[in-house]
C-alpha cells in the first residue's frame, strides 16, 4: 500500500481526534456563539475586528474542522479507489464523510437559529461515528501489509453478543454526558458518585436528573466492561485480539470514570474535562474496530456453514 495514503489515513485520524477534543472545548468555554449569528463568517466578518477568547476558541474549532473536513473526503475518495475491494471500505468511505458533514450542518444551524439542548448533545456522538469510521478505514489500509490481520478471529455469540450491545449502549452514555454538558448540569451535583447536596434525597428538577441519569449509565457500562474483560481473560486468552482489546477497553473506561469523578471533585477543570472526552473517543474507536471484527466473523462462519 502506498504510503502516502497511509500517512493521510493516520493524519486524518489524529485529525479527526482534534475536531472532537475542539468541539467539547467549545462546549465547555460557552464559546458556541464566539463568533455570533452568522457561520461560516465571524459577526459577519472574513477577518473580525472584536478578538475575544471565545471567538479564538469557536473561530478555531471551525478552521480545524473544516481542514479536516477536506481530510476526510480525499481519504473517503482515495481509499474508495484503492481498497475499494475491501467489503467494508466503500461503506465507511461514505459514513466517515457524511457523518462529518452532518455534524457540520448541524453547528452551523445552531449558530444561525438556535437549537436545544436535547438536539445540541446529537453534535459529539454524530462526530464519533465519523472518527471510528475514520479510524477504521485506516486499520484496513494498514490490513493490506498484514499489519492488523484478524480475519480469521472467531467471535462466538455470547461475545458477539456483548460487543454489538455494549456498543450500542455506549452511544446512550455518550448521549447523557453530552446532555449533561448542553444542559450546564456538570456541578448541578456537587458530590460523587450520589448526588447529596447535603440531604440524601432523589433528584428533584430536570438537571440533577440528567448529571444522575449519566453518572448511572456510566456506572452500569464500567461493570458490564468489567465483566467482559473477566469473561475475556477467563475464556479467550488464545484470542489476542480481543484479550488485549478488552484489557485496553477496561482501561479507558476506567480512566473515563476517574475523569468524571475529577470533575466534579475539581470543579470543572477544563484539561480534565477535555481528557474526559478524550477517553470516551478513544473507548468508542476500540468498540467499532470490535463490530468490525465480528461482522467478519459472522461472514466467515456463515461461509463455512455453506
Amino acid at each position: 500500500m502506498r504510503r502516502s495514503l497511509k500517512w493521510l489515513a493516520v493524519a486524518t485520524t489524529i485529525g479527526m481526534i482534534f475536531v472532537l477534543i475542539g468541539g467539547a472545548l467549545v462546549t465547555k468555554t460557552g464559546s458556541g456563539m464566539g463568533c455570533g449569528r452568522t457561520w461560516p463568517l465571524c459577526h459577519g466578518q472574513f477577518l473580525p475586528t472584536h478578538i475575544t477568547s471565545q471567538l479564538i476558541v469557536e473561530l478555531a474549532h471551525r478552521l480545524v474542522s473544516g481542514a479536516v473536513g477536506m481530510m476526510v473526503l480525499i481519504l473517503s475518495v482515495w481509499t474508495w479507489k484503492a481498497i475499494g475491494h475491501i467489503r467494508e471500505t466503500k461503506f465507511l468511505s461514505f459514513l466517515s464523510f457524511f457523518f462529518l458533514l452532518l455534524q457540520g450542518l448541524i453547528g452551523a444551524a445552531a449558530v444561525k437559529w438556535g437549537q436545544s439542548s436535547f438536539v445540541l448533545a446529537l453534535h459529539f456522538g454524530i462526530s464519533l461515528i465519523s472518527f471510528s469510521a475514520v479510524l477504521l478505514l485506516t486499520l484496513l489500509i494498514f490490513e493490506i501489509d498484514k499489519k492488523f490481520d484478524a480475519e480469521k478471529l472467531y467471535i462466538d455469540k455470547r461475545m458477539g453478543f456483548h460487543i454489538v450491545a455494549v456498543s450500542i449502549y455506549s452511544y446512550v452514555v455518550i448521549y447523557s454526558g453530552a446532555l449533561v454538558r448542553h444542559t450546564k448540569a456538570s456541578l448541578v451535583c456537587r458530590d460523587w458518585p450520589l448526588c447529596l447536596n447535603d440531604a440524601p434525597t432523589l433528584p428533584h428538577n430536570l438537571y440533577e436528573w440528567v448529571q444522575m441519569g449519566h453518572r448511572t449509565a456510566a456506572g452500569i457500562i464500567f461493570i458490564w466492561i468489567a465483566y467482559i474483560t473477566y469473561l475475556t481473560i477467563r475464556y479467550y486468552k488464545d484470542q489476542k485480539v480481543l484479550y488485549w482489546g478488552w484489557i485496553i477497553s477496561f482501561s479507558l473506561v476506567s480512566l473515563q470514570v476517574i475523569a468524571g469523578a475529577s470533575i466534579i471533585f475539581s470543579r470543572l477543570n477544563l484539561y480534565i474535562a477535555l481528557l474526559h472526552a478524550f477517553f470516551i473517543t478513544c473507548l468508542f474507536g476500540v468498540l467499532s474496530y470490535f463490530l468490525l471484527l465480528y461482522s467478519r466473523s459472522r461472514k466467515n462462519n456463515k461461509y463455512k456453514e455453506i
